[in-house]
């Protein structure tokens, strides 16, 4: 009833990977890979808004672009609303924290620091608390602000 057209080379034999000629394969399947990758960038980046300082600032708004990073952990300096100065989450006492800046910065690399104040400080005591960072051996000050604020350019924010 039916005829079959033999080819060449076909002898008979199977073809595919199921018969006893088939070689390894030599690909490697990265589907895992980018899986396990593509989770761990969803943990990463949920997880890096919750591990800043947790001292609660109202800080300022403005137009300027955030500073790159560095490899170090950097310091903070926050000065609160109510007055009160911290390095990192650790209140200071104002008379004491040249001696306390000259310590750390003897024990760390860069010389960069983030000052984080509120926005109702006088900028009397911001500029005060930048010159005790001066003289506590910090030349890298970064005041850090909230995006979104006025441009100055007419553009609007």
């Amino acid at each position: 009833m039916g005829a079959h057209v033999a080819t060449k080379g076909s002898g008979g034999r199977r073809r595919g990977r199921r018969g006893g000629s088939s070689k390894p394969m030599s690909e490697i399947n990265v589907t895992p890979f980018v899986d396990v990758m593509l989770c761990l960038l969803i943990i990463f980046m949920v997880a890096a808004p919750l591990m800043t300082v947790g001292v609660p600032v109202e800080l300022p708004e403005t137009a300027a672009e955030a500073l790159p990073g560095d490899e170090e952990e950097p310091l903070s300096i926050t000065l609160a609303a109510d007055g009160r100065v911290l390095i990192q989450t650790t209140e200071v006492p104002l008379a004491d924290l040249i001696p306390r800046l000259q310590a750390i910065a003897a024990e760390r690399d860069g010389n960069q620091v983030f000052l984080r104040a509120d926005g109702s400080i006088p900028y009397e005591q911001v500029m005060q608390v930048m010159g005790a960072l001066n003289a506590g051996g910090f030349r890298e000050i970064g005041l850090v602000t909230d995006a979104g604020g006025p441009a100055l350019d007419g553009s609007g924010g």
